[in-house]
């Protein structure tokens, strides 16, 4: 008997290879196209939810945020030119790509009332809950 180390990703590599096989022209783009898979936090308190991601070199204006059928979508696109003009050489280092990260919304989520703040390459979006009314039934004793 052969003892293996266990993989917890091997399902989903699996899947991906199938994927890339039935879809070649998928598979080809993800190769040559630098993926931008941005880093998320979420944490939550008894007021709201809150979701920070690490967007570093992404304007502010790069970044979209939206919410459709219960689901938050932050999506954007980093542009990154680094260029060097020397006396004897030049150098122009460039790296891009979009992302997108989608989120379902708990259902005490307060939708009117998310805001969402970009400072020094950390997006954080605060989910407010909605207040629950404590509710009393009086039970008639017989």
């Amino acid at each position: 008997m052969m003892v293996t180390k266990f993989d917890p990703f091997a399902e989903i590599k699996r899947l991906e290879d199938r994927l890339f096989r039935a879809y070649p022209a998928v598979a080809q783009e993800s190769n040559t196209i630098t993926a931008f898979v941005p880093t998320v936090n979420t944490r939550e308190d008894e007021k709201a939810y809150y979701i920070e991601a690490d967007l570093p070199g992404v304007k502010k204006d790069d970044i979209h945020v939206d919410i459709s059928d219960g689901v938050l979508t932050i999506s954007g696109e980093r542009k990154f030119k680094k260029e060097t003009k020397e006396k004897d050489y030049y150098k122009v280092e460039s790296s891009f790509g979009k992302f997108e990260r989608s989120f379902r919304l708990p259902e005490d989520v307060n939708e009117e009332d998310i805001k969402a703040e970009s400072k020094d390459g950390v997006l954080e979006i605060t989910l407010p809950k909605v207040k629950k009314e404590e509710k009393k039934k009086k039970i008639e004793v017989k």
